[in-house]
């Protein structure tokens, strides 16, 4: 493991306000996506979705690391270029998604487990070697009637250790990425609740794991209150309780939080990122940055429907999302910024 090598790489992955591109979606959740807007679901238009996203035009400017799925990282663009390639050559540090994805927890009814460290050193191996720097798991924790339990969030916490020193191992900075849902009528406070409770568990496990706080990065929730909460919290509010919930449970020798987007509509997951760095970044011990999928993509696949005549205009709507990402990191963002957009083809 080569200490400097991991930090430095953590570093890149959230320097100069930028942040990460979530594209690992798994196959089946691809293929679903693409049914709700009538788009064919086979490989070969999982391929030019994905060529898309890494050909679009400045997105480095904005996106410092892109996590790909394993089906992604060994496809190419038309003309033969791996994607991999294309991603390194726009200054985008390439990742990839490494769980096996989340299993009934046994014995622990609406829990989920997430599975996939049988055989990871080797996947990891090989991962680095085809030019991959850092890796992500994520573990899901549902909230509701008597859940989350201790036995589900403990066995979590320990994959996730368990998962983060392997990488660093092997010489990828691991995304360390709890995930408490968002799904459910719960108040804000009770996910605040959780969330504290999950990262302290998680963090006394990496520390267990003799894991390097300085070469990781947490990809965490926002603290929000479920979907249909009938009390639904201003920007501002969501972006002090999260901030608190943070301070108080994230060790300063972590370099970054990303934020997952979980759900969130596009432009309010900017507005409460916004919300943090406008507020608080000053003081902060770790960078606030994003670590988006649909916040970023969703608007660019509305828009491209399958079509390679639509593959312009759904570039630019993808590069508007990172840039009012990448505002939302200075605390620059604002609603008027959704009125005004930047051709990346002009």
């Amino acid at each position: 493991m080569n200490e400097q090598q991991l930090i430095e790489t953590a570093r890149r992955m959230v320097a100069n306000d930028k942040g990460l591109l979530a594209m690992d979606e798994s196959n089946p959740t691809c293929n679903k996506r693409f049914a709700k807007l009538a788009i064919p679901q086979n490989v070969e238009t999982r391929r030019a979705y994905r060529e898309l996203i890494v050909t679009t035009p400045h997105l480095g400017e904005c996106i410092s690391g892109a996590i790909l799925y394993d089906e992604t990282i060994r496809q190419h663009k038309k003309d033969g270029t791996p994607f991999i390639k294309v991603l390194s050559d726009a200054g985008i540090i390439p990742g990839i998604k490494v769980d096996s994805g989340a299993k009934d927890l046994a014995a622990h009814p609406g829990e989920k487990i997430t599975e996939g460290l049988d055989g990871l050193r080797d996947r990891l191996k090989e991962y680095f070697q085809m030019g991959a720097r850092f890796a992500k798991w994520r573990a899901v924790i549902a909230v509701g009637s008597g859940i989350p339990s201790l036995g589900c969030i403990e066995a979590n916490a320990q994959a996730l250790a368990r998962y983060a020193g392997l990488c660093q191992e092997a010489g990828l900075v691991p995304v360390v990425e709890p995930e408490v849902l968002m799904e459910g009528d719960h108040s804000l406070e009770r996910c605040r609740e959780t969330t504290t409770g999950v990262l302290l568990t998680v963090f006394s496990h990496l520390y267990t794991q003799r894991v390097m706080l300085e070469g990781m990065i947490l990809k965490a929730n926002m603290v929000l209150p479920g979907l249909v909460c009938p009390k639904q919290e201003s920007v501002n509010e969501v972006a002090d309780a999260t901030v608190k919930c943070l301070l108080r449970s994230v060790p300063a020798a972590v370099p970054a939080i990303a934020f997952l987007s979980g759900g969130q509509s596009c432009e309010l997951a900017s507005a409460r990122l916004n919300a943090m760095n406008a507020g608080s970044k000053p003081s902060l011990p770790w960078g606030l940055a994003f670590s988006f999928a649909r916040a970023i993509q969703q608007p660019a696949l509305e828009i491209w429907k399958g079509d390679e005549a639509n593959v312009r205009a759904a570039q630019d709507a993808l590069y508007h999302r990172a840039q009012c990402n990448r505002a939302a990191r200075r605390g620059e963002y604002s609603p008027a910024m959704e009125e005004t957009r930047v051709l990346t083809h002009a």
